[in-house]
Order: C-alpha cells, then structure tokens, then sequence
C-alpha cells in the first residue's frame, strides 16, 4: 500500500489542461528524479491546469487512475536509454497509436524530455510529436500557453526555444536555465510511506536541494558535463531557505544535495555548517574526489551519512585519456580518511577507454586490490565497473563499441576479482546502450519489435554505428552550445593524453557554452 503527502487534486471540470506526466521506470527511480518532481510542482502551480504522475508499467493516473489516453498531453520524462522500451510499451498498453503519423486529433499531443532524449532524439523520432532540448520547467510554460490556444498545430510551437519537432525537423538550441536564485525550487516535496520496497525511493524521505547544474571538469566521456554547460550554482543562503520551508511543509529532516558536480560547489563549507546548525542530517549521491576535504568528510559523518561513492574511473595512465587526472596521492588520502571515519566506499570504474590494453586491466584488478585491501573488511569496499559507452556531444561520439574487448576484458575481472565485492555491467546491455545512445532514426523499428520479439544479438550488432569524425550524425540538428570544433580537438588530445584542465581555474577555451 502506498500513502502520499503533498500531492496535487484539483477539479477536472475547471481545468483548460490535463496532462499525464508520464516516467517510463518504476515509481522508486520516478520519485527519486528531482526533473521529474520539479515538473510536477511547477506544473500544477498554473491555475488552470492539473498535471498528474503516470508512472510504469501502470498506464493509469496516481491521482485519479486516468487513463493515459483520455489526457490532453502526455510528457515523458526519459532519464536513461533502456527506457526508450517502456515509452513505446506505455503507449501500447494504453491504446494510443505508437507512431505519430497513425495517430488522430483525438489523441493525447506526446512530448518527450531529459538528457537522453535532449542529447539525441533520432531513435524516437517517429513516435514523438515534440521533443523538450534541454532543462525543461524553462519552456514548459509556453508549450502549455501553446497548446491552449493552438491544441497539437505542431507548427505553432517552432518558435519556441529548446522545441524540436520531428515533423519538421528544425535546428534547434538548447534550453538552460541561466540563473539558478531565480529557477524553480519546490518548497513541498511528496511524502511517501510504503512496506512495499518498490515504492521506496531511492533518497528515501529526504528534501532534495538542487544545489548546482552543469559541469565544466571536461571528462571527456560525460554527455551531461557537455550537455548542461556552463557550471551554475544556488546561492547557499537560498538554499537553506529552501531547505527550512521544505521542513516545514512535509515535516522531513534530511537533505539531499543534487547536483552534476556537489563537491565543486563553491560555498560547500558554509552551506554544510549552515544546514547543521539548523538541525539537518545531510547526504550526497556522489563526490568528486579533487575537491573533498577531510573536513567535508567530517560534517557528512555527523550528519549520518554511511556511504562515501567516488568514480575513480580508472587507473592513473588511462584517467588523462578521459580527461580525469586526479594525483594518486589525493586518491589515497581521500579513501584513509573515509575508512578512519568508518564510512563504506563505492567506487566507479569504466573499461573500453580508448587504447586500453589487456595489461590495462591486469593493472586495474590490482589497483582495486590495494583500495579494498586498505578497509578492515574488503567487503565494505564495493567496485561497480561499467563499459563506457561513446554518447552524443562528447569527444568520444566518434569511438567505436567493441563488444568483443568489453567481453573478454569483463570476464578476466569476474575471475581475478571473484573474491571481492565487484560488480561488472553486462556487455551486451552496453552494445544495447550504445546502440541507443548512438544511432540514428532507423533504430525506432527495433525498439518497437521489443514490444512483441526479443531482438537477438546478431540483430543488435547490425545496427552498430560507425561514424568518422567528419561524418554528419544524427544529432546534428540539436545544438547544445559546444561546438564541434572543439569537440575535435578533444578527440585529438585523447590520444595523446593531454589533459585539458578545469576552465573555472583556467583561460577560456571557446567552447561555446557560454554563448548560450
């Protein structure tokens, strides 16, 4: 049985919109998306309309067990690229036409968002009437003024920023949220209280504060450190603030900060002190290691934090090919202090680095050896190792997938770290994850055979793509700010290993992003 505090009921009757806000992964991943809650509340703060949570496998409403398709519209929220399957399967299960084409006036306008569709919309592109580029509560407003007076005449909405439209398909600039005091915070977060896990989220009952957005480190694997540029921060009194009205609305006491890079927010130190003093618990997703101190390490302590989470990505010589260089000094050092204050430690790696050798994993394998072997008990060191997947907008969006190295290097971990709490990604959700990511408007017709065959991998593998860097891709049309250019010259100095160092405390390097 689920209870929920703080949601939305309003009469239908009154209501110029009804629209279905629509999450294609369980309620506990749904939940835990502050985009996805952000919209909500935003959205059902306009007078007139009432935007309720459809979230999978249900097909029905939350709040008043609607059915999809009696909506007005229905927006996807798409985090991930295996959700790309229950969209289509949402659609299906509540009898609305999958492709755009075959469907009526009468039928729901659909709208997709998030970063993977932001980054690369071909895959869906014949089942979705509008596509949201970028941060989505910065148009969301007029797509609905839109709809009002114009319902789904597609070509009323192309003039508006951040909206690309299959139909037509235009360039389009991406949308970012230029200051971050001034955006949409919500002050009333949904409670929810279940005895079953899977309507338990995974920031359980916390105020999530969005502390920052974007990312300007430059590891060059990361879409949304390209996608969400340039870095910008809530100042730490707002936040509190925040935090202090949240509290009183829904009665929660702790916080969870959110954002692409917390632990390079500015006014960390004060904010943390400031949270304390007002009584906080205080936990994050994940650290970026450069920038945590011991003292950051301590305030989280107190503040019951258990778990430190840290992508270290890999070892010393193929972290400069992404991007990554971090001294191993300030690695070690990090992870002594975590295990003195008794934290558990998990830890991100990747495979597939560009140039990585066989001899790189034996490395690896020993590397994690000696991290897990510092802990008292080795199980409380865990290791989640993933292939990395080449994504749009990334100086890696011309690299290859190599299904056979990933597979072969996967099982060597498996085997030599069999002893310790290691975790390795399938290859094949990989190439799947690849092929998503990566391809281009035929990709559409495989998605949609999952509805009724499971795909073969024979299959998959057809569809790989391979692009030579002076290619046109796909994604061409969405412009996200960084240039191709500069992309490039990324590219280049992958292979060299040259490092290309944090802009905030170095000269511009015209990227583009701040042309936004």
């Amino acid at each position: 049985m689920l209870y929920e505090k703080n949601i939305f009921q309003k009469n239908i009757k009154n209501m110029n919109i009804h629209m279905g806000l629509a999450y294609p992964n369980i309620y506990r991943t749904a939940m835990s998306s502050l985009g996805y809650n952000i919209l909500y509340n935003k959205i059902n703060e306009r007078e007139n309309t009432w935007c309720e949570r459809i979230i999978f496998p249900n097909t029905n409403s939350i709040e008043s067990n609607t059915p999809s398709k009696y909506f007005n519209i229905i927006s996807f929220t798409v985090q991930f690229e295996e959700d790309y399957f229950n969209v289509l399967k949402m659609l299906k299960d509540a009898e609305i036409p999958l492709k755009r084409e075959d469907r009526s006036e009468s039928d729901p306008l659909i709208i997709a968002g998030g970063p993977c569709v932001t980054a690369n919309p071909m895959p869906l592109y014949d089942y979705i009437d509008i596509f949201v580029i970028g941060e989505g509560e910065f148009v969301i407003d007029e797509i609905l003024n839109t709809y009002k007076k114009h319902g789904k005449n597609l070509e009323k909405y192309l003039g508006l920023l951040g909206v690309y439209i299959p139909k037509y398909n235009n360039r389009t600039k991406i949308n970012i949220i230029p200051n971050m005091d001034n955006t949409y915070h919500i002050t009333e977060h949904i409670v929810s209280k279940s005895d079953d896990e899977n309507y338990q989220t995974i920031f359980n009952n916390t105020i999530m504060l969005n502390v920052s957005r974007g990312c300007t480190r430059g590891c060059r694997f990361c879409m949304s450190g390209y996608l969400y540029r340039p870095m910008r921060e809530t100042k730490y009194k707002k936040l509190i603030d925040i935090a202090i009205k949240n509290r009183e609305n829904t009665g929660l006491n702790k916080i969870t900060l959110i954002g692409a890079a917390v632990s390079d927010y500015s006014d960390l130190k004060n904010l943390i002190d400031g949270l304390e003093k007002e009584g906080f618990q205080i936990s994050t997703p994940s650290l970026r290691i450069e920038s945590i101190t011991k003292e950051t390490l301590e305030s989280l302590k107190r503040s019951g934090l258990k778990t430190i989470t840290l992508a270290l990505e890999s070892t010393e010589k193929l972290r400069k090919v992404i991007n990554k260089e971090i001294l191993e000094e300030k690695i070690f050092t990090v992870i002594k202090n975590a295990i003195e204050l008794d934290f558990k430690i998990k830890l991100y790696f990747l495979i597939g680095i560009p140039g990585e050798t066989m001899e790189d994993i034996e490395e690896l394998c020993q590397y994690m050896k000696k991290i897990a072997n510092m802990h008292k008990s080795i199980k409380n060191v865990k290791f989640s190792v993933n292939p990395l997947i080449p994504k749009p907008h990334t100086p890696l969006q011309w690299e290859p997938y190599d299904f056979k190295d990933i597979k072969k290097k996967t099982r060597y971990i498996n085997k030599e770290m069999r002893k310790y709490n290691v975790k390795c990604e399938s290859p094949k959700k990989g190439l799947i994850q690849y092929i998503l990511s990566c391809g281009n408007r035929s990709i559409g017709a495989i998605i949609e055979k999952t509805l009724t065959k499971n795909p073969t991998l024979k299959e998959w593998k057809e569809l790989l793509p391979k692009y030579d860097i002076d290619d046109v891709l796909p994604w061409d049309n969405i412009d996200v700010g960084v240039n191709k250019r500069f992309l490039k010259i990324e590219n280049k100095r992958l292979r060299s290993l040259k490092q290309t160092p944090w802009c905030e405390t170095n000269p511009c390097y015209n990227c583009g992003s701040c042309e936004k």
